[in-house]
């Protein structure tokens, strides 16, 4: 067995102490640590294999030949790139959105950062197709390296991680929304690179404790002595690249709010639960104590963070609102009256968002979205050559239905073998989960439109969810260690085999299934027979 399933089993376990006791007993060692301790507290990056990147690039590059390949195609705008792509083209002409057709400026609800990543791939190669689908399909490309790097992190295994980077490379939803000019890949990819941010933070904040403890530190006083000393490395970068991250997810669209409290939960649980691995005798109080300013700089950082992403509306005078209270007599200080007319933006916009109620062909609600109850389509046309009497060209956004038909019961799985396990990771996974769906639920209550590509954000979380489980599957059930007290996975070929064989067969299925539904991803024209054989829910998916 090697040190990194002794010490971070794909299937159990918890080497960093996030949830977990204690350790219980246990002779120090000579440098002043506890075996257990030192085993919870190791960061994964002292465990690296020499295939973790080659592995990793060739996940990627098939990604990226995914998006990217005819990326052109179909000529002009399909479905909401007709706002988007043309938004993006007038903040490069304007700085900020504009109304074409009244040749005035543009009331929309969205904040900027997606249109001007949007605008990126347009200003590098031109307003035509690939220019404003370029930037989509480099960010989709992307989450699949974040996702690979993220869940190698999370489960201790190249491996597992590679097969959640494949899961998200060949997911049918995923590859729509990385070749179409919308906001929701982008989304996706900010909220992935925070949670990404602050499971580096959590690690470095365990080098940082290790360190002091094997230096001297006696983490059970209760005074300033028992805390590792505040100097420059105190500073919980990864943190706050989160929260800067965090700033542009809601600056792409306002639903990444819902998960600034999640961020701020997982840093209270961990950093709790670092304290009490080390027998801090107070270790919730600790921890508001400690990093509680922390917080507040993140938060705020999250907040300039959104605030300059709007500088194009900000540093012009054309913009919609842009001299509201000017315009209504109000008075309109310089600065302070920028960002009150900003404010009255934001009013404005959410009162459209709360009152938005229109029927629409493609709305779906939260409950169909993991069943695939209502996918949209992006493209349709019955034009072309199929060499068949009748042919069809569809863009349907859909995921691979094998994969997400997996997702409801990956959770359930997740959830008790988390409980059981006392695993800090599915706690992670499931709150992030939870921060992009259940607000959803409420809307509907309330009525409001809706559509299947609001479930983006969840998208990643869903598929480490599921290769959480495959790794249960794979590695079987851990045991605890005499010596160490952690749990681990005690080596038994025969069931290691057979674990392997149905967690393969069921990537190789995902696979297959992803490559079936292909054409109807990048609207390849088919005969109308080989389409009308992928709508399985008939209507539904019509």
């Amino acid at each position: 067995m090697t040190q990194a399933s002794t010490a971070q089993s794909p299937s159990g376990g918890d080497p960093a102490g996030g949830a977990g006791p204690g350790p219980a007993g246990g002779d120090p060692a000579a440098t002043g640590v506890p075996a257990i301790v030192r085993r919870r507290l190791a960061p994964l990056e002292s465990r690296l294999d020499r295939w973790s990147w080659p592995a990793t690039l060739a996940v990627v590059a098939l990604a990226a030949l995914l998006r990217l390949w005819n990326l052109g195609y179909p000529k002009g705008k399909i479905f909401d790139e007709t706002y988007y792509a043309t938004d993006a083209h007038n903040l490069l002409v304007h700085g900020f959105e504009w109304d074409e057709k009244n040749n005035t400026a543009a009331f929309v609800v969205h904040p900027p950062l997606g249109k001007w990543m949007i605008a990126t791939g347009e200003w590098l190669f031109g307003y035509n197709e690939f220019g404003w689908r370029v930037s989509a399909a480099v960010c989709g490309t992307l989450s699949v390296l974040m996702l690979i790097r993220i869940g190698r992190r999370l489960f201790g295994s190249t491996l597992l991680g590679c097969t959640a980077g494949l899961l998200l490379a060949v997911d049918g939803f995923h590859l729509v929304l990385s070749r179409t000019a919308l906001l929701d890949i982008f989304l996706l990819f900010f909220v992935l690179a925070a949670f990404g941010a602050l499971v580096l933070d959590r690690d470095a904040r365990r080098r940082r404790w290790l360190r002091a403890v094997e230096g001297g530190m006696d983490p059970t006083r209760s005074d300033g002595a028992g805390r590792p000393p505040l100097n420059w490395a105190a500073v919980p970068w990864w943190r706050l690249a989160a929260a800067v991250l965090l700033g542009c997810a809601m600056s792409v669209k306002w639903s990444a709010l819902y998960f600034v409290p999640v961020f701020v939960l997982l840093v209270i649980i961990w950093e709790a639960g670092l304290r009490r691995s080390l027998r801090v005798r107070r270790p919730w109080r600790d921890t508001f104590l400690d990093e509680g300013p922390w917080l507040v700089l993140a938060g705020l950082l999250v907040l300039v963070t959104y605030v300059a992403t709007w500088s194009g509306w900000l540093l012009t005078d054309g913009g919609y609102y842009r001299h509201f209270r000017a315009d209504n007599g109000q008075r309109e200080l310089p600065v302070i009256g920028a960002l009150g007319n900003l404010w009255d933006y934001h009013l404005a916009a959410y009162n459209f968002h709360t009152g938005l109620d229109a029927t629409h062909k493609y709305q779906s609600w939260p409950w169909q979205w993991l069943v695939l109850g209502r996918p949209v389509a992006f493209y349709w046309t019955g034009e072309g050559s199929c060499g068949a009497a009748s042919c069809a060209s569809e863009i349907l956004l859909l995921g691979t239905p094998l994969l997400w038909w997996s997702f409801i019961p990956a959770l359930a799985a997740m959830t008790w073998l988390g409980i059981a396990r006392r695993d800090w990771r599915p706690l992670g996974i499931g709150l992030m989960v939870a921060a992009a769906l259940l607000p959803w639920f409420w809307y509907a209550y309330q009525g409001r439109t809706m559509f299947a590509f609001y479930a983006a954000p969840a998208l990643p979380f869903l598929i480490l969810a599921v290769v959480y489980v495959l790794g249960a599957i794979a590695t079987g059930p851990p045991r605890r260690s005499m010596s160490t007290g952690l749990l681990a996975t005690v080596p038994d070929p025969n069931r290691r085999l057979i674990g392997a064989v149905i967690a393969g067969g069921y990537v190789v299925l995902v696979v297959l299934c992803f490559a079936f539904f292909y054409p109807i991803f990048v609207g390849q024209t088919i005969p109308y027979e080989e389409w009308s054989a992928r709508m399985w829910f008939g209507s539904r998916w019509i």
